[in-house]
C-alpha cells in the first residue's frame, strides 16, 4: 500500500494506529510523569504559550463531545 495514500475523513488505518499508541502509552506506566510535566509547564514559563494555544484551538471547536457529560454520569 502507498505510504501517504489519503484515505478521507474516516481513515481506519490512522484511526487505528492511534488507538494502538493511545493504549500502548496508557498501559506503558508513563501517564503520571507526562501528566506532572504538563504541570510543571502551566505553573512555569510556558503557561502562557499554552493557553493561547489552547484557546485557538477552543475558537475552532464545535463545542465539548456531549458524549463526555454521559460518560462521567455513568
Amino acid at each position: 500500500m502507498d505510504k501517504w495514500k489519503n484515505q478521507g475523513e474516516g481513515d481506519n488505518e490512522s484511526a487505528r494506529k492511534y488507538n494502538e499508541e493511545t493504549e500502548a502509552f496508557a498501559k506503558s506506566g508513563k501517564v503520571g510523569e507526562a501528566a506532572k510535566d504538563a504541570e510543571r509547564a502551566l505553573e512555569g514559563g510556558e503557561r502562557d504559550e499554552l493557553i493561547e494555544a489552547e484557546q485557538a484551538g477552543k475558537a475552532r471547536s464545535k463545542g465539548e463531545d456531549p458524549q463526555l457529560d454521559k460518560k462521567a454520569k455513568d
